[in-house]
């Protein structure tokens, strides 16, 4: 036992490192392996406008700036409005789209039927 302590003594410099590169090999295998069993996530991907309006409207059902009667009138009148003044079109939802006056108002049942008359998506409209 004396001639191990006395070993180990003469060595601890070389000993930490061995020590120090050990765990570091260590270390990186674990998150190799980590990297291995987390779950891949499928990006999100929107076929139908329709659809992403209905699953908004359940959403933000609670929601002040979604009301039962807003998502009528996207239903009835358009699902994108515009102003006759302005040059983006919003979902009726949205905060731009709540301050168009009413008689100002352009509905579009399409994205492209908006963007043919020459209006772009708005930019703080979430989802356009």
């Amino acid at each position: 036992m004396e001639k191990v302590k006395t070993w180990m003594a003469s060595r601890k410099e070389d000993l930490f490192i061995a020590a120090l590169i050990f765990l570091t090999g260590m270390a990186g295998f674990g998150l190799g392996r980590l990297s291995a069993v987390w779950p891949v996530k499928t990006p999100i991907t929107i076929t139908e406008n329709k659809e992403v309006i209905r699953q908004l409207t359940e959403k933000n059902q609670g929601n002040s700036t979604v009301s039962k009667n807003q998502a009528a009138i996207s239903n009835s009148a358009g699902q994108y409005v515009a102003s006759k003044n302005g040059t983006a079109y919003h979902y009726p939802w949205c905060p731009g789209a709540q301050k168009i006056k009413e008689e100002n108002k352009i509905w579009f049942q399409t994205r492209e039927a908006a963007e043919a008359k020459g209006y772009k998506p708005a930019g703080n409209c979430e989802g356009l």
